[in-house]
């Protein structure tokens, strides 16, 4: 629906998660015929969940824990692994930065280059913990790096930025070729982010297995802020679902939607599903995790532009294990913990068995969902409150 901001320009109205309400259909399910595992290229994995490529959420131990436990952790290629020999003391040092000068002396830090031999061998740690390893690099240096990053045994690569297209204009570089690029990669290739159906119908068509949904979101990122852009993910996530519906007919192909960022609790998750995603892909919910490597804090891909950063460092602290944030058991009531667990329940709860099928679960505009009968809870500040 669109709404007339002034006689020279409408737009739509758009939705965030607050917004929006899954309703239960007239059946419901047992939650241990829940099935919550997903395809990814030729891989199947148990979790659909992907950690995000931040340097104080993601290191090669952290991506073994995750493989383990059934999700995929995404490595950054242009982070503290790959541009320093003992990233541990750098994590150390901005743990430590006071918050007025935290941004500037990020930049300085990761002025740094990236090594070769370090990028390869933050791969090869992943690789040797038994798991899957994916790694991210952002459009502008993919070509200089990922042959690197194959030969240490990529599974899974990721090309991310702020904002990601396939038709980048410059008269100054020769820009990546997506399609020609995707083609030729012998591994499965994720795109992002995008948060317009045109633009994810367009991403899709070059081949991508996945396809990251997100502008702006994350509780690091200040991009809206900064640059003034960005779609609420309730309508950008419906929206890329039915660039996917196009993609198929067009094609055959199926290209998974990936939910990326705005993401705090299992009901977030489960809206995320419901709203036509097949995945997501997670920040500050795991730099929460008692083996997240940003000592409680968390930064997004952009803090550390050099010109113009577009993200934060923000506290997370320290919540529970990995394996208590995304499988449970869970000591809180807000949500936060036992995140897929959440999800489980909500489909059984709606009597959807897989994700596919929970992507047709009826949802509601709803305003009042968050704060309808809260009253007590958010004078006490306990449970929603």
């Amino acid at each position: 629906m669109e709404v007339e901001i002034g006689r020279g320009k409408k737009g739509r109205r758009a939705y965030g998660f607050d917004d929006i309400a899954i309703v239960p259909s007239r059946r419901t399910r047992d939650v241990d015929d829940v099935d919550i595992t997903w395809k990814l290229g030729p891989h199947t994995l148990d979790l659909p969940c992907l950690a995000s490529a931040m340097d104080g959420v993601v290191s090669p131990a952290f991506a073994v824990a995750m493989g383990k436990l059934g999700g995929l952790a995404v490595l950054n290629l242009e982070g503290l692994w790959s541009r320093y020999d003992d990233a541990e003391a750098q994590l150390d040092r901005i743990a430590a930065l006071p918050k007025e000068t935290a941004t500037r002396e990020m930049q300085a830090i990761y002025q740094e280059p990236i090594k070769p031999e370090l990028l390869a061998r933050g791969i090869e740690q992943i690789k040797a913990g038994g798991v899957l390893a994916a790694a991210s690099l952002t459009p502008q240096r993919v070509e200089e790096h990922y042959q690197t990053a194959l030969e240490a045994g990529l599974d899974v690569l990721v090309i991310q930025g702020t904002v990601v297209s396939a038709e980048h204009v410059s008269s100054k570089v020769e820009p990546l070729n997506l399609k020609k690029f995707i083609a030729e990669c012998p591994v499965p290739v994720i795109v992002g982010g995008v948060a317009s159906y045109a633009t994810t119908l367009h991403l899709m068509r070059t081949g991508a297995v996945g396809v990251l949904i997100g502008v702006g979101p994350g509780h690091a990122c200040t991009t809206r802020g900064v640059l003034g852009i960005g779609v609420p993910q309730a309508t950008a996530i419906a929206d890329a679902a039915a660039a996917r519906v196009q993609h198929l007919l067009e094609t055959g192909q199926y290209c998974n939607v990936i939910a990326d960022g705005g993401m705090r609790t299992g009901g977030d998750v489960a809206k995320a599903i419901a709203l036509g995603a097949d995945a997501v892909m997670i920040g500050s919910p795991l730099a929460s995790a008692a083996e997240a490597p940003g000592r409680g804090y968390h930064w997004g891909m952009a803090t550390f532009h050099p010109e113009l950063p577009r993200g934060t460092r923000v506290k997370a602290g320290v919540k529970g294990t990995l394996e208590e944030i995304l499988l449970g058991p869970a000591h809180e009531n807000d949500g936060t913990l036992n995140l897929f667990g959440a999800l489980q329940t909500s489909m059984a709860t709606c009597g959807y068995e897989t994700l596919q099928a929970f992507q047709k679960a009826e949802v509601m505009v709803a305003p009042a969902l968050m704060t309808e009968g809260k009253k007590l809870q958010k004078e006490q500040d306990v449970g929603m409150g």
